[in-house]
């Protein structure tokens, strides 16, 4: 789903909420009662304006493990506030995806964020739901019966500081002298550096544990593994951080971070939506799920670097904010996605030969 937009053609589009229009009633009768816990916009509330008066009825959301600095979480959880008028419980922001599953009984909340094995592992906890947008998303990203579903993702990259080292056309030019080289975390108990790992051992397509951990045991033993982050000349993560991070260093005092995407494979990845089966705010957190994957929100998702899940849909339509998507790190590298069993065989062999090979 990779888009290459050149800068030059880019433009700003403004895209609402596909459907917030009303459809008109049934022919000779009055619609049929509200279902705030149906699996459909249509089956639940008819329309659009239907749905947004249930919500607003709630008032109120819970979200949980959501950062505001997180792919411009922030901007969208105020932007849904405003528009509809509904406060958002923010609880628990920092909170992994395992950790959401394990709060959701004392803290409530109404949807969730996870990573797809996390979302696959727990979807008896989640509730039915197809957005309008239903057919856009692929359907390898969302669960058939509608329990779970991707909303955005990124690829895996290298971000570098380029007053220090050369560009890396490949994760072996890792392993030359000058560089030193961070991941996001402990590959064992952090997502990113897990990813960052898998990443490097990318190799006709395929990924594999023990490649990538015996090239993290090759860096250290080349004194090239940075002891933290900040000390680091490269770092190993997803791309909409380390764009982040460019930009950010681009608007300071100490310009000069880029991202590179090498290779013809790229390790890619997707965090998935879902509402509680048990959600206090059933109108609400279908709503929020309505405005997460419409063109609006997904432009807002577009907006922190990632890449939304719709966005060759977008592009087609025309509803892609080509301006945002020029600012993406560009690549013709093919996404490669890790199947749940790959990622649970690799997690185990990290656990057991990551201490002894990489320390």
């Amino acid at each position: 789903m990779t888009v290459r937009i050149s800068a030059a053609a880019a433009m700003i589009l403004t895209a609402t909420i596909a459907g917030c229009s009303s459809s008109p009633a049934p022919q000779g009768g009055q619609l049929p009662p509200v279902k705030p816990q149906a699996a459909s916009l249509k089956d639940g509330f008819s329309t659009m304006d239907r749905l947004i008066e249930a919500a607003k009825k709630e008032g109120s959301l819970t979200v949980i493990g959501l950062p505001r600095d997180w792919v411009n979480y922030g901007e969208i959880v105020d932007a849904f506030s405003d528009e509809y008028g509904i406060k958002v419980n923010q609880v628990e922001p920092g909170a992994s995806s395992q950790r959401e599953i394990e709060a959701a009984t004392q803290l409530k909340p109404d949807v969730f964020d996870l990573s797809l094995e996390v979302a696959v592992a727990n979807a008896p906890m989640f509730a039915p739901y197809r957005v309008q947008q239903w057919l856009d998303i692929p359907d390898h990203l969302k669960d058939y019966g509608g329990r779970w579903y991707a909303g955005y993702g990124g690829y895996m990259s290298i971000g570098y500081d380029p007053r220090r080292v050369a560009a890396p056309t490949s994760y072996e030019d890792l392993l030359k002298p000058g560089y030193s080289v961070s991941l996001p975390g402990d590959p064992r108990q952090t997502s990113a550096a897990f990813n960052g790992v898998m990443a490097a051992s990318l190799s006709g397509g395929k990924a594999e544990a023990a490649r990538g951990v015996d090239f993290f045991g090759r860096l250290k033993k080349a004194g090239n593994l940075a002891a933290t982050e900040r000390t680091a000349t490269v770092v190993v993560d997803w791309d909409y951080h380390n764009a982040e991070r460019a930009a950010q260093q681009a608007n300071g005092d100490k310009p000069g971070w880029k991202v590179a995407i090498p290779g013809e494979n790229v390790l890619s990845a997707y965090y998935v939506q879902a509402i509680s089966k048990n959600a206090p705010h059933p109108a609400a957190a279908r709503l929020w799920q309505e405005f997460l994957f419409s063109d609006r929100g997904q432009n807002m998702f577009l907006k922190g670097y990632a890449r939304p899940v719709r966005m060759e849909a977008l592009q087609m339509r025309g509803t892609l904010d080509h301006e945002l998507a020029a600012r993406l790190p560009v690549t013709s590298a093919k996404p490669v996605i890790l199947t749940i069993p790959e990622t649970d065989t690799a997690k185990t062999y990290l656990k057991k030969e990551w201490a002894a090979k990489v320390g």
